[in-house]
């Protein structure tokens, strides 16, 4: 989680889309019974969920955005 707290909201942008592709790609894995690691379904699903997270609370200023912060030293 402290990791995500440092990209700024394109960053974090990216990487839900990276994370969504690869929930597709397990997702087509495990309906076509090629799937080994079950775990890595549960894994990226929690990705997804901690990526939103973050966005939803600099959404609502619970939470700063880095590059905002950046601004506002200047």
């Amino acid at each position: 989680m402290d990791a995500l707290d440092g990209f700024d909201n394109e960053r974090l942008a990216e990487e839900l889309k990276k994370a969504k592709a690869e929930l597709f790609n397990l997702r087509f894995q495990t309906a076509t019974g090629q799937l080994e690691s079950h775990g890595r379904l549960k894994a990226v699903r929690r990705d997804i969920a901690r990526i939103y997270t973050v966005l939803n609370e600099r959404k609502l200023a619970i939470r700063t955005d880095p590059s905002a912060a950046k601004e506002e030293d200047k």
